[in-house]
C-alpha cells in the first residue's frame, strides 16, 4: 500500500472517520496519554484487589475459605467480562467508544465502593480497638454490588485500552512496526508501575489511616486519568470498523462450510482452494494469510464450487483465521494453572503473611499485602533488562526479531512457576517447624518468623511474569485475526479470570476433602487457623500441577503454527508473526 499525502498506510482514521497524518498522530506520542490512564487504573484495581482478603476477614468477618473464594470470584469476573467488552468493540462500537462507556461504569463502581467503606451507615460499626459488629445483609449487598460494577467496567476497558494502544503503530510502516515490538513490554511496565503504587502506598493507607481514604485516593486518580486520556484524543488513530458484520460470525461460517463439505476430497495443491486476489486485502488494509497444514479438516471450507457444494466457499484467509483462533484456544488451556499459581499473591500468600512477624523496627508493621509490591518491583527491574539486553543478545544468536519466539518466552515464564511453588512449599515447611517448636496453637498468635521469608516467592513471580504475563498478552494480540484484536486479547484476560475461579474451586474442594480425611477433627489444609493447617501440602499440590502443565505446554508449543502473512509488494518476502521464518520451524521445541 502506497503512502499518499503523508497519511498512514493501514487506513486508520481520526474520531470523525477522516484519514490521519502519520507524522502528527499515533506512535508513542499517542500512547503517552494511554499509559497515563493505565498507571492510575492499575493503581485503582490493585488498591482494591491486593488488600481485599484482609478487608473481608477483618471488617466483614468472612472466614478464610469464604474470603479467598470471594476474592477469586470477583477477580475472576474482572478478567472474564472483557470477553463481552471485546466482542462489543470488535462488532459494534469500536475500541474508543466501548472504552469510554465502560470507563464511566468503572468510575461509578469505585465511587460506590469508597462510600461503602467510608460512610458509617453503609459499613459495620467498628471502633478502634474493638471487634466490628457483623455486617448486615444490606451492607454486604451494597459492597459487592460496587465491586461487581467495577468488574463490568473493567470488562469494557481492559481489552480495549491495550489493543487501542497497539493500534497506534502502523503495521504497514517498517519503522513503526519495529517500534511495536517493544510496545507490550513498556505497556506492562506502566501497568505494574500503577500496581506498585497500590501495593506500597495504598495498602499502608488502608490499614493505618482508614479504608475510606485508601479507596478515595485511587478513585480520584482514576477520574484524573480519564481526563488525561481524553486530552490525547486528537493524537489517536482509530481502526475502521468492519462493514460486513460480526467478526466471530466468520469463524462459525468456516466450521459450517467444513462440516457441509466433509465428504469431499481436498486437492493436493493448496493453491486450488478458494482465495481472493491480494488487491482485495490491500484495499481493506489487511494482509492475506498463507495456507498452513494445521487442522486440515477446516480446509474443506475453502473448496471451490462443485457438484456437491452445499454452502458458499470461504477463502483460505478466513480458514486460516479460524485455525488461529482454534490454536490460541488450545494454548489458552495451558495458561490456567499458571494463572492459578499467580492468584495466590492476593489470597493465600497474604493470609500466610498475616500470621508472621511483620515488625520492621521502631513499631512499624508492614502490611501483609505490601509484599505484592515485590512482584511489581522485580518485574519493573527485569523488563528493561529483557528489552534492552536479553532481546538484542538472543537476536544475534537466533536471528529472530524478538530474540526468542513468542511461545518460547511464555514457556520460560511457565517454567518459573515450578521454583515459585517449590520455594513457597519450603518456606511453609519452615513456618510449620517454627510453630511446632514454639507450640503455637492460637489462630491469632504471631509466628516468631519474619515476613521477609516470603520475599523470594514474590520476586520469582515478578521475574517470571516478564516472560509469562507480557509474553501471553503479546502472543494473543499478535496471533489474533486482524478484525478480532480486542477479542483475541481476551484470551489473556480470561485466562487470568478462569485461573482465579479455578483457584477458588481448588481451595473449596481441597478444604472439604481434607476435612473429611481428618477423621472428624475438622482439620483442613486451608483452615481458618493457618497455624494448625497444612498450606505446605497445598503448595506441593500446585507444584505438581505446574510441572504437568509445563510438559503439556511444551508438547503443544512445538506443534503450533504461527500466523503467516503475505507481505505487501513493497515489503519483501512473506513473514511469520511469531518470529522470522527460521524461528517458526522450532516453535516451542527449544523450551
Amino acid at each position: 500500500m502506497e503512502k499518499k499525502n503523508g497519511y498512514t498506510k493501514d487506513g486508520t482514521v481520526d474520531l470523525h472517520g477522516r484519514p490521519v497524518l502519520a507524522a502528527k498522530t499515533g506512535r508513542w506520542r499517542a500512547c503517552a496519554f494511554l499509559v497515563g490512564y493505565e498507571v492510575f487504573e492499575r493503581m485503582a484495581f490493585f488498591g482494591v484487589a491486593s488488600n481485599l482478603v484482609v478487608y473481608l476477614t477483618t471488617q466483614l468477618h468472612e472466614d478464610t475459605v469464604s474470603s479467598v473464594r470471594s476474592v477469586n470470584n470477583w477477580s475472576g469476573s474482572v478478567w472474564i467480562t472483557p470477553i463481552v467488552g471485546a466482542f462489543i468493540a470488535d462488532s459494534y462500537f469500536g475500541r474508543f467508544w466501548t472504552f469510554s462507556i465502560a470507563s464511566l461504569i468503572y468510575v461509578v463502581g469505585m465511587i460506590l465502593l469508597t462510600l461503602a467503606v467510608w460512610l458509617k451507615t453503609l459499613r459495620p460499626n467498628c471502633e478502634k480497638g474493638e471487634i466490628c459488629n457483623k455486617a448486615a445483609p444490606s451492607e454486604i449487598a451494597f459492597f459487592f454490588c460496587a465491586l461487581y460494577m467495577i468488574a463490568i467496567g473493567a470488562g469494557g476497558t481492559k481489552p480495549n485500552i491495550s489493543t487501542f494502544g497497539a493500534d497506534q503503530f502502523d503495521e504497514f510502516d517498517g519503522e513503526e512496526k519495529k517500534l511495536k515490538v517493544s510496545f507490550f513490554n513498556w505497556w506492562m511496565f506502566s501497568s505494574f508501575t500503577g500496581a506498585l503504587m497500590a501495593t506500597t502506598g495504598l495498602v499502608f493507607v488502608q490499614e493505618n489511616l482508614g479504608w475510606g481514604i485508601g479507596y478515595a485516593i485511587p478513585t480520584s486518580g482514576l477520574i484524573f486519568s480519564l481526563f488525561i486520556f481524553y486530552v490525547g484524543t486528537p493524537k489517536y488513530r482509530h481502526k475502521v470498523c468492519r462493514k460486513s458484520g460480526i467478526p466471530a460470525r466468520e469463524l462459525v461460517r468456516v466450521w459450517v462450510a467444513a462440516v457441509a463439505n466433509c465428504r469431499r476430497e481436498l486437492p493436493e495443491e493448496p493453491k486450488e482452494l478458494n482465495e481472493m486476489e491480494p488487491r482485495h486485502y490491500l484495499i481493506a488494509g489487511k494482509r492475506r494469510l498463507t495456507h498452513t497444514s494445521a487442522f486440515r479438516f477446516l480446509d474443506k471450507a475453502a473448496l471451490k464450487s462443485g457438484d456437491r457444494l452445499l454452502v458458499n466457499p470461504c477463502t483460505v484467509t478466513q480458514v486460516e483465521e479460524t485455525k488461529l483462533v482454534l490454536g490460541m484456544a488450545i494454548i489458552w488451556l495451558t495458561t490456567l494453572i499458571p494463572c492459578t499459581v499467580f492468584a495466590q499473591v492476593n489470597t493465600l500468600f497474604v493470609k500466610q503473611g498475616t500470621s508472621l512477624n511483620r515488625s520492621l523496627g521502631d513499631g512499624f508493621r508492614i502490611p501483609a499485602a505490601s509484599l505484592g509490591s515485590f512482584v511489581t518491583i522485580s518485574l519493573l527491574l527485569s523488563t528493561p533488562i529483557y528489552d534492552r539486553y536479553f532481546v538484542p543478545f538472543m537476536r544475534r544468536r537466533t536471528g529472530c526479531p524478538r530474540g526468542i519466539t513468542l511461545l518460547q518466552r511464555v514457556g520460560l515464564g511457565f517454567a518459573s512457576h515450578i521454583p515459585v511453588t517449590a520455594v513457597a512449599y519450603s518456606v511453609e515447611l519452615h513456618r510449620m517447624r517454627v510453630i511446632k517448636t514454639h507450640r503455637i496453637t492460637s489462630p491469632n498468635a504471631v509466628v516468631p518468623m519474619s515476613i521477609l521469608w516470603l520475599l523470594p516467592q514474590y520476586v520469582l513471580l515478578g521475574v517470571g511474569d516478564v516472560f509469562n504475563g507480557i509474553g501471553l498478552l503479546e502472543f494473543f494480540y499478535d496471533q489474533s485475526p486482524e478484525d478480532m484484536k480486542s477479542l483475541g486479547t481476551t484470551f489473556f484476560t480470561s485466562g487470568i479470570g478462569v485461573g482465579n475461579f479455578l483457584n477458588s474451586f481448588l481451595v473449596t474442594v481441597v478444604d472439604e476433602l481434607t476435612k473429611r480425611r481428618s477423621k472428624g477433627r475438622g482439620k483442613s489444609w486451608i483452615g481458618n487457623n493457618l497455624n494448625d493447617s497444612h498450606l505446605d501440602y497445598y503448595y506441593a499440590f500446585l507444584m505438581g500441577l505446574t510441572a504437568l502443565n509445563l510438559a503439556a505446554f511444551v508438547w503443544l508449543a512445538a506443534r503450533y503454527d504461527y500466523k503467516q502473512e503475505e507481505a505487501m509488494p513493497d515489503e519483501g518476502k512473506m513473514e511469520s508473526r511469531g518470529g522470522d521464518e527460521s524461528s517458526v520451524a522450532v516453535g516451542g521445541a527449544a523450551l
